[in-house]
């Protein structure tokens, strides 16, 4: 047995710890900076214990987001552009009803959800959400606006922030920071006010919060400190308590969309390819024409906000056999997320076969190369500057833009005309002493000329180019993803997604794919992941296997052995030679992980007074990984093992720790082997 010093992190003591592995007794776990090795800078590396048990145990929990009896399901689609909750009662599962109609809208976009859009007052106090906000943000004075705090479009902070933490901040329109866990909270409590009062309204009775399970939908590309940041913003907002984490599920948005699009009925989608008549129209060449007819279709029928879905798998589910491959392509306003599944029959279960993947994509890419543009037309310090002294105006040409970005086609022959605010003019001519009209003759821009109406003027060519950067980019990814051996003889390719409306990108799609997958897009396709949250959340265990993103494991001493282990690595311990900083695996990058599946490690307090184990976890995009110290290998989270109120009179106390991978997030539990009783696990990804 060996004690050394082990170095932790914050506030936790230093501590000995010990280990024992039955196959190899010399194995232990260095918990030790990556890089440079500790056997050099240390000196005396931290060691905690190994498992004796070096192999993933397939032990199904039966517990797994179980605990109360919840009466309904209300999930939370918390888009980059656009947001809204859905629900159903567990005692009619096949009823899904989506929240109420929003107030406020814009011209040709259905207000179906609501912005991500949220509005504090100067003090920094909550003051509305979505199209209230946007609208009272607006009307304010100009001397009065620059003092409140709007901000839209946040929620790919928490993707392209490479250091997440709680303290993350995001700017405002006026450019005063505030802290994301704040926002978040905000939204998410907004949501719960909403749909409680609307389960009340339904019951004619308060409603109690503790009937409800909680489904927040996130991009299944987020890396763990994202998807615990949600869970945090959840706890803030008093969406659920902390002490019951199972009230709420986090789900990935492709995979939601997937479950619903597996209980489809054939008069609830679009075919593309097809040339047969469907819902009393037939698609033609052009495959945008097909969702158009279709959204006029749906909205003509609608007479409520419930939908019902099959019981088990839809008719589209009839022409799939057993093993059959789909793809679902979730094009939204932040991301674009990719996930491959395998059908299994009779119950429709699914199996991942490729990891999650896709990338920042989404629409807000049109945004901004239509900014962009604005800037080569006026100049990016006027720009600049008008989006900090007219912020609410910009929000106006935004919001203009959006509705005529929607009308871009492949076969659009006619100028497309955007609305710019008188504020925009005035403000031009003060900053630059000449007209908006001068500026486009000499801006040498010929696609996009001045209107006497005071609009710009955009020709279809125009509008196309600002498409194209955001669309090559997720043809690429799909060429690319095609081009897997796990990704061939793809049956369907299902499009969802608010993206998803686009004929650009649809036909962008269908020339790609050139016959091979037939592409089908569900109706009222901006809700479909909505929809699909709510399944998944009366039904968890829906999807049996997911592939790993990321490989995942912490830094361990093992025997040295001469030729294999680096000579630089070698720590001499009493009179036995150790390798540092090698990597124990825990689960490798894109290996199967069928739902409930464990992986096992013991761990041993040193000392009886030991009361906190906090052990380093790393993670790498590689599939191999040697050394903790190896490029690309980071630290990315910590096992915290709270052995507080177990103690025992055992001479040695070994800690059974269980960490399951296969869920949408990682959870660990643990166990004092000796007297049976539960221990406090935690795995942290944010406090890094």
């Amino acid at each position: 047995m060996c004690n050394c010093l082990g170095e932790i992190q914050g506030k936790i003591k230093q501590m000995d710890m010990t280990t024992e592995k039955e196959s190899a007794p010399d194995n232990i776990i260095a918990d030790a900076m990556a890089n440079p090795s500790p056997a050099k800078s240390m000196g005396d590396p931290g060691i905690t214990p190994l498992s004796p048990s070096h192999i993933q145990q397939n032990d199904t929990d039966p517990n797994a987001h179980t605990g109360p009896s919840f009466i309904v399901v209300v999930a939370i689609d918390f888009g980059t552009t656009s947001s809204g909750y859905a629900y159903a009662f567990t005692k009619e599962p096949e009823c899904i009803h989506t929240m109420r109609r929003w107030e406020g809208g814009d011209p040709g976009v259905s207000n179906q959800k609501t912005p991500t859009t949220i509005l504090l007052t100067p003090d920094r106090k909550f003051h509305s959400f979505g199209y209230a906000a946007r609208d009272f943000y607006h009307d304010l004075d100009p001397t009065e606006s620059k003092h409140w705090l709007y901000l839209e479009k946040f929620k790919m902070k928490l993707h392209t922030t490479a250091n997440l933490s709680i303290d993350t901040e995001l700017h405002a329109a006026n450019g005063r920071r505030v802290k994301a866990i704040d926002i978040f909270a905000y939204a998410l409590a907004f949501f719960k006010e909403q749909a409680l009062k609307e389960l009340s309204d339904q019951a004619g009775a308060e409603f109690d919060n503790a009937d409800v399970r909680w489904v927040i939908t996130v991009p299944a590309i987020w890396k763990m400190p994202a998807k615990q940041f949600m869970r945090e913003a959840a706890y803030k907002g008093g969406l659920v308590p902390r002490d019951n984490p199972e009230q709420l599920i986090i789900a990935l948005e492709p995979e939601a969309a997937s479950i619903y699009c597996r209980k489809l009925r054939l008069h609830q989608m679009i075919d593309i390819d097809s040339k047969t008549i469907q819902n009393g129209f037939s698609p033609t060449e052009n495959v945008g024409t097909g969702m158009t007819q279709a959204k006029e279709h749906v909205r003509s029928k609608r007479q409520s906000r419930t939908f019902l879905v099959e019981n088990v798998i839809g008719e589209l589910w009839s022409e799939l056999e057993e093993g059959d491959r789909y793809v679902v392509v979730d094009c939204g306003g932040g991301t674009v997320d990719l996930t491959v599944h395998q059908i299994r029959l009779p119950e429709g279960h699914l199996k991942e076969l490729y990891k999650a993947s896709g990338g920042p994509y989404g629409s807000i890419g049109i945004d901004y190369e239509f900014e962009k543009l604005l800037c080569k037309i006026f100049g990016p310090d006027f720009i600049d500057q008008f989006k900090i002294k007219r912020p609410a105006a910009w929000v106006d040409l935004m919001i203009a833009f959006e509705s005529r970005k929607r009308a871009a086609a492949p076969d659009r022959t006619n100028p497309l005309n955007i609305n710019l605010p008188f504020s925009f003019i005035d403000y031009y001519k003060k900053f630059r002493g000449h007209s908006v009209e001068h500026a486009l003759r000499k801006s040498n821009v010929d696609f996009v000329k001045w209107s006497s109406q005071g609009m710009l003027r955009m020709n279809p060519d125009a509008m196309n180019a600002l498409f194209k950067p955001t669309i090559d980019h997720i043809i690429q990814h799909l060429t690319d993803l095609f081009e897997k051996p796990e990704v061939s003889h793809i049956k369907f390719l299902f499009l969802v997604g608010g993206f998803a409306e686009s004929p650009l990108l649809q036909q962008a799609i269908h020339n790609m794919l050139q016959g091979r997958s037939r592409i089908i897009i569900p109706h009222d396709v901006g809700l479909t992941i909505l929809k699909g949250a709510v399944l998944f959340g009366l039904d968890p265990s829906v999807i049996k296997v997911r592939r790993s993103p990321l490989t995942y494991g912490v830094g361990v001493l093992n025997r040295f052995v001469e030729g294999k282990h680096p000579p630089e690595k070698m720590l001499v311990k009493d009179g036995t030679r150790w390798c540092t900083d090698v990597f124990d695996t825990f689960i490798a990058c894109d290996q199967s992980v069928a739902l409930g599946e464990t992986v096992k490690r013991s761990y041993t307090p040193a000392k009886p007074s030991q009361q906190i184990i906090v052990i380093h976890i790393y993670c790498s995009e590689k599939e191999a990984v040697s050394f903790i110290s190896e490029q690309g290998v980071r630290k990315c989270g910590t096992l915290r093992l709270d052995v507080t109120g177990t103690e025992s009179t055992a001479t040695r106390r070994e800690i059974q720790t269980h960490m399951q991978f296969g869920d949408t997030e990682i959870r660990a539990m643990a166990v004092d082997v000796a007297t049976a009783r539960s221990v406090k696990a935690s795995i942290d990804f944010l406090s890094q």
